[in-house]
């Protein structure tokens, strides 16, 4: 069996974004001739045709459907070796303060990848609250904090709006009973001053029915039905749903999440990993989780 040429995928890719030979040729900066002789020896590889010709342009077969899939990926992965490969190895220390909502979902993906990047870098991660990171780094304990700002005021880099909803289990709904169960942080003003407010003005009667102090444990007490609990939207846990306005619950702070930075210097290090934060948090910046 023949392997399938980097290059001549490269060249398949063009013309499906393109939507003809000429226009792909164009974009790539080759003839339309070199390309149609790409898009030939392809489909000889593969003893198959993988477009049809237009009059204007092109459409892809159904085995040319078939292929595009993995096209990509294959180009995809090449073009990840090549930029790990020619990354210049970051080594040092970095601290780094993480809240709770993130520790169990995005951030683990993104520290486990940088560190398999960059094996000579020493990472040490802090969990905690926003009050405490932002103490870690006023006291130099730590060089990047991914934090909350609920007022909107700091000038720190966004990463993503994931604002802070009302959670129920669908199948408990204690958000109908009265008054209703609530899950709470132990001596929080921000549970005080955003989640309990939001319920009081709304009129709605509630009760503490669990107190903890980490998000992961608010999302166990929504999901075995204890109480409703305040949660980042893109943390809901699964068996649960957001309460709406509908319900007659609002939501309960449009809180932005900030990258933080120690202002007593940097390292290359220390920039690495703030570029692998900026990708973690991407899909949540474009995604479904947008106030």
């Amino acid at each position: 069996m023949i392997p399938l040429d980097s290059d001549l995928m490269r060249a398949f890719l063009a013309v499906v974004d393109n939507g003809s030979v000429t226009a792909a040729a164009d974009r790539v900066g080759r003839t339309q001739s070199a390309v149609s002789m790409q898009i030939r020896k392809l489909e000889e590889s593969l003893g198959q045709p993988l477009f049809t010709r237009l009059p204007r342009g092109v459409a892809l077969t159904p085995r040319g459907a078939q292929l595009l899939p993995y096209a990509r990926r294959v180009t995809s992965l090449l073009e990840e070796a090549a930029t790990a490969l020619r990354e210049k190895p970051l080594a040092g220390p970095v601290r780094i303060g993480i809240p709770d909502e993130y520790a169990e979902t995005i951030l683990p993906r993104a520290l486990a990848a940088f560190s398999e990047r960059h094996p000579g870098v020493e990472v040490t991660v802090r969990c905690d609250f926003t009050a405490p990171q932002q103490a870690a780094l006023d006291e130099d304990h730590l060089d990047l904090a991914v934090i909350y700002d609920s007022s909107h005021t700091s000038g720190d880099e966004v990463l993503c709006l994931d604002p802070t909803v009302w959670v129920t289990s669908i199948a408990h709904a204690q958000h109908l009973q009265q008054p209703v169960p609530v899950g709470v942080y132990f001596r929080s003003d921000w549970c005080r001053d955003f989640a309990l407010r939001s319920l009081d003005q709304q009129s709605i009667p509630w009760r503490a029915a669990f107190e903890c102090d980490t998000s992961a444990s608010l999302r166990v007490a929504a999901r075995t039905g204890l109480a409703i609990s305040p949660l980042s939207r893109s943390t809901i846990p699964p068996g649960c749903r957001e309460l709406t306005n509908a319900d007659g619950f609002p939501i309960v702070d449009r809180a932005r999440v900030v990258l933080k930075r120690n202002p007593r210097g940097g390292s290359a290090a220390i920039e690495g990993l703030a570029e692998m934060l900026r990708e973690a948090f991407r899909p949540l910046a474009s995604g479904g989780v947008m106030a």
